[in-house]
């Protein structure tokens, strides 16, 4: 994985990647930074608060949302990467399964985020063309209907058998292995305990050898749990530690500075200095 974001990877700490959903409708965040200066404004607070990616999805894949048009993803994304990235140093993710966007964003990426594992038509080629890393999330379903009544064999074993067949389907089609990583897709086609479960065991996918993505930020297992506000926020960045702590090299989330703050204790309490 010859890039930006092996070379963040190489720093041996977890990474924080905010988010930023160019999206009315995302579950969290829906409808703040639909317009190309409030997304802007937003990633750049973001970056000064310590986030090591920023994450730009132009399709809400909340449970229940509907799939967007490809022109419409590309109309909310390509402008803001095109700016952040001539405007900052950004080290710079689209969250996308479309091909189009990204043919059209690849330029100016350094990771492909793809909570559909490059299964959408021409994405697989597309991701192969651009030779940038690309993250394959496990998903049960589709948004629209994948929290209705998710039920799994054996949990973790029937995600490892996913991985492995998107791993062998990407090397097939010339994407490289060490461009890979994994996502195992809390929130996506689970129920609140399938969540705790793979916190718990999210050392399990170790086996893969693939540096591990975690997107637990605001979930409703978290909400479920610990209620909203600025509880929410506390299980967030909780949840964050403990996926570093099981394993995950990179944390996607909302709430960047105290993520930041609170990864930056445990990394000197691990290594007994002052950072």
């Amino acid at each position: 994985m010859a890039s930006r974001l092996a070379s963040l990877l190489a720093l041996k700490r977890p990474l924080v990647m905010g988010v930023l959903n160019v999206t009315p409708d995302s579950f969290s965040d829906g409808g703040s930074y639909v317009t190309a200066e409030t997304a802007l404004k937003h990633a750049q607070k973001m970056l000064a608060e310590g986030a090591d990616i920023v994450d730009i999805g132009g399709e809400s894949t909340r449970p229940g949302a509907e799939p967007v048009t490809e022109q419409t993803e590309l109309d909310r994304v390509v402008s803001v990467i095109q700016r952040l990235r001539s405007e900052t140093d950004a080290v710079i993710s689209v969250d996308t399964s479309t091909a189009a966007v990204i043919r059209e964003v690849s330029a100016d990426c350094d990771l492909i985020n793809d909570v559909r594992a490059l299964t959408r038509p021409g994405a697989l080629a597309a991701a192969a063309d651009s030779g940038l890393p690309v993250c394959l999330m496990h998903m049960q379903g589709e948004p629209k209907t994948m929290q209705n009544d998710p039920v799994y064999n054996h949990l973790i074993e029937d995600i490892l058998d996913f991985f492995n067949g998107r791993i062998a389907v990407c090397e097939a089609a010339n994407i490289d292995r060490q461009r890979l990583l994994l996502d195992p897709g809390f929130g996506f086609g689970k129920t609140p305990v399938d969540n705790l479960v793979l916190l718990n065991r999210l050392a399990d996918f170790s086996c893969l050898d693939l540096p591990i993505l975690v997107g637990l930020s605001r979930k409703s297992t978290i909400s479920k749990i610990v209620g909203s506000g600025s509880a929410l926020t506390i299980g967030s960045v909780v949840g964050a530690v403990l996926a570093t702590n099981n394993g995950a090299a990179i944390v996607r989330v909302h709430d960047v500075a105290e993520t930041v703050a609170a990864l930056k204790f445990v990394l000197a309490t691990k290594r007994e200095q002052i950072l």
